[in-house]
């Protein structure tokens, strides 16, 4: 994802800092290692590690950053926001995104399933644009629904060294209780 706002950014001409999530900064620190060993200058592209309040928010609110672009909470969001006004900096969010996939009645079912669950199970849906919303014609919802479970009962758990992995673990407790919350809502809402 860190790409999504970097990449146009150094094709611009500019410099970047790019602040990672606390929970996943090393993507990133891999990725300025790339950008090194294809050429890119040292300075061109800056990694800041850290927590939002010390490492990030002090960017929202430097006159010499010219612009932020932040994908995560709303309300981390909603801080960046007001203190990028404060020296009327441009801001580009991308905030707690829902993203559904349609499918009407005439569409390859099998095709169905195999996009349905990449959207929701790539980078274990821990992303602003996996799959959260599926909205199915009522005439071929019970099988497509068959086909779901077909392909998610066939899914490699494990770690995600291992080779075959398709769905390791989750990023951190907070994220397990988010999901857990969930499955007892749609849980209860079913019954």
């Amino acid at each position: 994802m860190a790409t999504w706002k970097v990449a146009p950014a150094l094709a611009a001409g500019c410099t970047a800092i790019l602040k990672p999530s606390e929970l996943a900064s090393v993507t990133c620190l891999e990725l300025a290692e790339v950008c090194k060993e294809v050429g890119l200058p040292p300075g061109v592209l800056n990694i800041l590690t850290g927590l939002g309040p010390e490492a990030g928010a002090p960017l929202a609110s430097h006159p010499h950053v010219d612009k932020i672009a932040f994908t995560g909470s709303s309300a981390t969001g909603s801080k960046i926001m007001t203190a990028a006004a404060q020296v009327l900096k441009p801001v580009t969010l991308e905030l707690g995104g829902k993203s559904p996939i349609v499918v009407f009645e005439d569409f390859d079912l099998d095709k169905a399933a195999e996009w349905v669950l990449f959207g929701c199970f790539w980078t274990n849906g821990q992303i602003c644009s996996a799959t959260s919303r599926l909205l199915v014609h009522e005439s071929i919802a019970a099988e497509l629904l068959d086909r779901l479970v077909k392909w998610c009962k066939n899914i490699k758990i494990s770690d995600p060294l291992e080779e075959g992995c398709r769905l390791g673990p989750v990023v951190s407790g907070g994220q397990i209780l988010s999901l857990l919350k969930m499955i007892k809502f749609f849980s209860q809402a079913l019954e």
